[in-house]
């Protein structure tokens, strides 16, 4: 007795964003692709309403359906499934092949507000998914440095907004009321920023996590700063820095589960990756 093998779906993102799906299968009626917006940790359920998508066959024997660049999905994770009859339950679907090329350098291309970026990735239990944000501005990072004089060095350029008078780095204790800023220096094209963190002055807090934020203008709004623009899904457990040593302390920026970045202080003997969610 042969075993059906389980279906699989490459994929394409183009320029604008848009992706197209590519799957096999035998025959269908009426075949459909479904996103299905996946609760977060802790959560029984979504309030997004999945996605359902159209699957035309096409002369190499695949059916294909596209997920344009509008509307966008809502910030989370969507898993693929196939919906091969019109009352058929929905099966995940296996990765394919995924051309994720126009995501590499992501970054480098302005972006206008809202800032929503998918990008297709293989789950841990190896089925198809798609990770998306969606955020009203956003700060993307470029390099991450620790030059070795207790600082951390952070470029990046600003989508969404614009820079104006007051623009400063903001960062937050998390769950607490405590703030410190940093000076930011905005490069000539109006786009490109730098700024340095001080490590002992975060490290005289105690221990705890930063969360990173830059406020474009003196009366804007706080925008995250973080990693989305390229052709990573989960970026914490793939880049990972050193560690800087003042008063005792660890000092560590680190990407969170979000892809946004964040500085961890771990006192003597404290694990740094107890903190860093």
């Amino acid at each position: 007795m042969s075993i059906e093998p389980e279906p699989r779906a490459g994929c394409t993102v183009d320029a604008e964003g848009r992706i197209t799906f590519g799957v096999r299968i035998p025959s269908a009626s009426h075949p459909r692709l479904l996103l299905r917006p996946r609760p977060r940790k802790g959560e029984a359920e979504v309030e997004q309403a999945p996605r359902v998508l159209d699957l035309e066959p096409c002369e190499d024997g695949r059916f294909t359906g596209v997920l344009e660049d509008g509307p966008a999905l809502g910030e989370g994770r969507w898993d693929v499934y196939l919906l091969d009859e019109p009352d058929g339950e929905p099966q995940r679907l296996r990765p394919g092949p995924r051309d994720l090329r126009t995501l590499v350098d992501g970054g480098a291309r302005d972006r206008s507000s809202p800032v929503a970026v998918r990008v297709p990735y293989v789950t841990k239990s190896g089925y198809l998914s798609v990770r998306s944000w969606l955020r009203t501005a956003h700060a993307e990072t470029d390099r991450i440095v620790l030059p070795g004089d207790g600082t951390i060095v952070v470029t990046g350029r600003l989508h969404g907004a614009c820079f104006g008078p007051g623009a400063v780095v903001r960062m937050r204790l998390r769950g607490t009321g405590t703030t410190r800023e940093a000076g930011l220096r905005v490069e000539s094209d109006g786009r490109s920023f730098r700024f340095r963190v001080g490590c002992g002055e975060l490290a005289g807090a105690g221990a705890g996590v930063w969360d990173l934020w830059i406020r474009p203008a003196g009366t804007a709004s706080a925008v995250r700063v973080g990693r989305l623009l390229d052709d990573v899904a989960d970026r914490k457990e793939v880049f990972v820095y050193p560690s800087s040593t003042v008063g005792g302390c660890a000092v560590r920026p680190y990407y969170t589960l979000d892809n946004d970045l964040s500085v961890t202080v771990s006192e003597p003997g404290e694990r740094p990756e107890s903190r860093a969610a």
